[in-house]
């Protein structure tokens, strides 16, 4: 692992470098990410999603954050959506780094600090994360986390145009 990274709220500014960061690396997060129309890659289309990202935080369901590295830059995005409350204190993890920050602890950084936020200042219990059966990568930055394999869901998201198993994993406030 080289440097310090660190995580922060995702702001509508930062829609320009977002945007910059996923056409260089659009190739890269293809086989990871759903389809995204052309207008999701402008600085425009980043600040109507991060505009709709930062409504599902204010409704306290989300926590979209930007993966920053040593110098302050963005390498990547690392949101916790679809928060529950009640008796399940549950919410989603996902991830990406760009291909110039891959391999160089920079996701399992983000992680942990993540996923310390999502057991102290947000009280959660569990946080869960979903993994192609391929993406060793992913898989190993979330065992180093500490997250534990439970199981497969079959043609669980649509990705790279087509249905996706995934792997999942869990982390408890109480591992």
């Amino acid at each position: 692992m080289i440097g310090v990274t660190t995580t922060r709220l995702v702001a509508v500014g930062d829609a320009p470098e977002l945007a910059a960061l996923l056409v260089a690396n659009r190739d890269f997060l293809a086989p990871w990410e759903p389809f995204r129309p052309a207008e999701f890659f402008t600085p425009d289309g980043q600040a109507a999603y991060l505009e709709e990202v930062l409504r599902l935080t204010a409704a306290g369901s989300a926590v979209p954050h930007v993966i920053l590295d040593e110098d302050g830059r963005i390498c990547g995005r690392i949101t916790l959506s679809g928060i529950v409350r009640g008796p399940s204190l549950s919410a989603d993890l996902g991830y990406w780094v760009a291909e110039q920050a891959n391999g160089k602890g920079r996701a399992s950084a983000a992680v942990a600090h993540i996923c310390r936020l999502a057991f102290g200042e947000l009280g959660l219990h569990r946080v869960e994360a979903g993994v192609q059966p391929h993406n060793a990568a992913s898989q190993r930055v979330l065992h180093r986390n500490g997250f534990q394999r439970y199981g497969l869901a079959p043609r669980y998201l649509h990705i790279d145009g087509e249905w996706r198993d995934h792997v999942l994993f869990q982390l408890l406030s109480d591992d």
